[in-house]
Formats: structure tokens, sequence, C-alpha cells
């Protein structure tokens, strides 16, 4: 079965989060982004949300992590929960 690592930042609105992944696309440190603006307890690990399989985490932010491109900020993805930034750490 594919496991793959992530860290995420989640935050309530789509604009916050398009602002939020420019800054980190323009050299910002992601974990310190999400130290500071993540609505997730992950927060407090620079959203690191460790290993995990596809069926542990909602199917949007699954197909993302198990199909996106690896060490690169994904989103804003929508959720249940708010909007995601994406960063697969790894996956095998």
């Amino acid at each position: 079965m594919p496991t793959a690592t992530a860290r995420h930042i989640l935050v309530s609105t789509e604009a916050e989060c398009l602002q939020l992944k420019a800054e980190i696309e323009a050299g910002a440190d992601f974990a310190e982004v999400a130290r500071k603006h993540s609505a997730c307890p992950s927060r407090m690990q620079g959203g690191d949300l460790g290993a995990f399989v596809p069926g542990q985490m909602v199917k949007e932010f699954d197909e993302v992590v198990f199909s996106g491109e690896v060490n690169k900020v994904l989103g804003p993805v929508r959720t249940q929960f708010g909007y995601h930034l994406i960063e697969i750490t790894r996956r095998w």
C-alpha cells in the first residue's frame, strides 16, 4: 500500500490560502508559515502530519497527496475543514 509523509497549512478562506502560498513561493519557510497561520494542531510541528496511507485523510486531501508532485506546494485544496496548502515530503 502506498505511504506518504506531508505537511500542510489549514486556513478558513481561499484568499488567505493563496496569499500564504505566494509568501512560501517567494521564499518564506513553510514550517514557520504553518506555525503562525494554520488552524490545525499540526501547526506546532510546522504542519507535519507524519506518515499515512490512503484513507486516513479526507478524500480531497488523499487525492492530492497520492497523485501530486513531491516537494512542491500544492493547493488551495478545499475540504470540509477549510483550505489547505499541502507539501508532500515523501511518497513510497
